[in-house]
């Protein structure tokens, strides 16, 4: 039976590896192959095609739900009922709709959407809005998040921007909402939202620098409702019970044992109930239920059965879980625990049994993070060995007792009062532990390595007495440190990442690295912090030699400084330096500066008759074995039309489309002098400016040259120098991931 549930769970697993789901048919046919193992018992086999069909189903019926493309960016009247706890951020509102209905449109049944400067919104009210639709979608890059899968694993099947729209009916059955507004009106010291995180599972209200904090100590977990806290509480209501039993303070005619086991759960049902019930609180509380019904009937099974069990209960339950990285972390960390104790001889002492856990989890979880693209905490583990304890049996106990006794005057506020005084406590040394020791972003690893870490974490878990087992750490720090195959002489490696309606392109030869612009940022997100210095890093980019940018525009500015402060930067050129911050030292463009990297030469060009903006755009001009790259800001038509009287208006193999491929730039006599081969268009997908134009595109359609559109295909990566097509993300296939048009 043991092998069945495993082969389920592989089949379940699966879904998250498919490049695309399988038709129908196949569907049918992996069915009734598995229906007709079973007479035979091949179980192992027909499990596998269970899960894997039942997963398949399930995603497709998510996929099904997506907004049709017909209605993708058109602004529609919808009615929809607010569900969760919406999110206030610093420019408005963002909320979740259910039951929505329009008129002569199927709308997906839950839609995300955000209402920038729009009135206060409560769970459980109703309202008709305008909303402007888009399908699913985000930011594509080679590595790091995936807002795409993020949002099927939530089953979102559309977002949208509200521009107007009225309270229908007030709110019904929204006590959380109520709750939370109650909890963020006492005074808990300045941490009213971290309370709020705790109790309800609601971390809107944390301040982006807090969430750092969290990060760079590996302490995020602590402050999102997981299978720590419910499992916490579940454990103490059964520690309770079994204190009383054996101190004889237990009513003789109830047995403890199945008392403290109910008990517990019922326990983990209602924190997880004020959590909400979302996908890793239903995970948490599937993994107690479990453990506790494997400690009251089936203890002699071992510690694997409840594991395995609770994995494929939460498969079942939601297949689309595998696509968070918080299920591989959670039940990658029960593991390692299993592992790591299950070979133990004997009683650990006091301490060991507080400081190794800590130790193993993150050498278990280092591969883990590996694969997930995440960032690494290397002061995890000490700072995991104070803050566990003390938000698990001071911080939390005070908040969820200070909570519930809120009603009785001045005894619940006081609770609260001194529960958010030790949560700020914490706070203050997790921020003195991270400004000396902040997370740690890996090169990327190559996959063959990958397995030989993961096989050296496995083997350093194993009991002290396995033979040759100091062997895994050196197999573990295999992905520290990988060998990397360099640029070859005289080419260059170019990126150009997804920054939305921004730019920011990476440049690397041999032995050196540039960025041209910085990615944007606005209305509180810092594109330069969230998706430029994480790629620089995973390209194993240590410092830069240049930093240049072409115009002060947050879109392409917005960002250097971020980057700036997490890596080493040895000169920055702008095509503008008022509007830069002072701090980076911008140094002007100085048109006609030429230098040479490794057999890569470098050419700056401005417009002389450039007053500030767009048209003072620095240029830069690369050359790699005869293969030429124009990188050209925002440049307008004027600025374009001095250009041409410039050594650089040469035939142009790549070039990157003027101001994002807008009507005021990429003039006719600029393209056809320049003739490129390929064009690269930075933007936002649905951006408000209408970029690239229709006029712009046909253009260079005419003259038969591929363009390549961050926007529809993701990040582009070429190597100039080699002739060859570039890759795209987008061509990388995933089952969520819309295909290349």
């Amino acid at each position: 039976m043991k092998t069945g549930m495993f082969a389920l769970a592989l089949g379940l697993l699966t879904l998250r590896f498919l490049p695309a789901l399988p038709a129908t048919g196949w569907l049918l046919a992996m069915l009734v192959l598995a229906l007709m193992l079973l007479p035979f018992r091949t179980f192992a086999l027909a499990f596998f095609l269970f899960g894997l069909s039942w997963a398949c189903i399930s995603a497709q019926r998510a996929l099904d739900d997506r907004l049709s493309p017909a209605l993708d960016g058109q602004t529609r009247w919808l009615e929809g009922r607010v569900v969760g706890l919406p999110q206030q951020t610093s420019t408005g509102v963002r909320f979740e709709l259910a039951d929505s209905r329009s008129r002569n449109a199927r709308l997906p049944r839950l839609i995300r959407v955000s209402w920038h400067g729009g009135p206060a919104v409560h769970s459980g009210e109703r309202w008709r809005l305008a909303v402007t639709l888009k399908r699913p979608s985000g930011l594509l890059n080679f590595q790091g998040f995936d807002h795409e899968a993020w949002l099927l694993a939530q089953r979102i099947g559309a977002t949208g921007t509200v521009k107007d729209g009225e309270r229908l009916t007030p709110a019904s059955n929204a006590w959380r909402d109520a709750l939370r507004q109650r909890l963020m009106a006492v005074d808990a010291q300045g941490r009213e939202a971290g309370l709020a995180a705790l109790v309800l599972g609601d971390g809107s209200g944390l301040a982006d620098e807090d969430w750092q904090v969290l990060q760079d100590t590996g302490t995020v977990h602590l402050l999102v409702i997981s299978g720590q806290h419910i499992g916490l509480l579940a454990g103490l209501i059964y520690g309770l019970i079994a204190l009383l039993a054996r101190y004889g303070c237990w009513p003789a005619t109830w047995p403890w044992l199945p008392w403290a086991c109910g008990l517990a759960f019922v326990a983990a049902l209602g924190y997880g109930s004020l959590a909400g019930f979302g996908v890793p609180v239903q995970r948490a509380c599937v993994m107690v239920g479990l453990v506790l019904l494997w400690r009251l009937r089936f203890r002699h099974l071992g510690a694997w059965w409840p594991l395995l069990l609770a994995l494929n209960g939460v498969l079942v339950l939601e297949p689309l879980a595998s696509l968070q990285p918080g299920f591989w972390l959670s039940f990658g960390a029960v593991a390692v625990l299993i592992l790591a104790f299950g070979g133990r001889l004997g009683p650990w002492r006091l301490w060991q049994a507080w400081t190794r856990p800590q130790g193993l989890i993150a050498i278990g979880l280092f591969p883990l993070l590996l694969m997930l693209d995440l960032p690494i905490s290397l002061s995890a583990p000490l700072a995991n060995l104070v803050a566990v304890p003390w938000i698990s049996l001071v911080v939390l106990p005070l908040a969820l007792l200070g909570t519930a006794l809120l009603a009785v005057p001045f005894l619940g506020e006081g609770m609260l009062w001194l529960a958010g005084g030790a949560l700020d406590l914490l706070f203050q040394g997790l921020a003195l532990l991270a400004a000396h020791l902040p997370a740690w972003i890996p090169a990327d690893v190559p996959l063959g390595y990958w397995l030989v870490s993961l096989a050296g974490a496995v083997i350093v878990l194993l009991p002290g007495g396995v033979p040759f087992r100091l062997l895994g750490w050196p197999m573990l720090l295999l992905a520290v440190f990988p060998p990397r195959e360099p640029v070859p002489h005289g080419r260059v490696d170019v990126v150009q990442l997804d920054v939305g309606q921004g730019q920011a392109i990476i440049l690397r030869t041999r032995h050196h690295s540039m960025l041209y612009d910085a990615g944007p940022r606005s209305r509180g997100t810092d594109l330069g912090a969230r998706v430029v210095l994480p790629s620089l890093k995973k390209l194993g980019i240590a410092s830069l030699d240049l930093m240049l940018i072409s115009h002060a525009d947050a879109d392409h500015a917005g960002g250097a400084a971020a980057v700036a402060r997490g890596l080493p930067v040895k000169r920055v050129v702008g095509g503008e330096t008022d509007g830069l911050p002072e701090f980076l030292g911008t140094r002007p463009c100085l048109g006609g500066e030429r230098w040479e990297w490794d057999g890569v030469s470098f050419e700056l060009w401005q417009w002389s008759g450039a007053v500030d903006g767009n048209p003072k755009s620095c240029v830069l001009q690369v050359q790699a074995n005869g293969e030429r790259l124009l990188l050209t800001g925002d440049i307008d038509r004027a600025a374009e039309r001095a250009l041409l009287d410039s050594p650089l208006a040469v035939r142009t193999d790549w070039l990157q489309a003027p101001h994002h491929g807008s009507r005021s730039s990429s003039s006719r006599a600029f393209v056809q002098q320049l003739a490129p081969t390929s064009v690269l268009i930075s933007r936002g997908r649905g951006n408000a400016f209408g970029h690239p134009h229709a006029q712009v595109l046909e253009r260079y359609r005419a003259l038969s040259s591929r363009v390549y559109d961050s926007a529809e295909q993701g990040a582009v990566r070429l190597q100039l120098g080699a002739f060859e097509p570039a890759t795209v993300v987008r061509a990388q296939r995933r089952f969520w991931r819309e295909p290349l048009r």
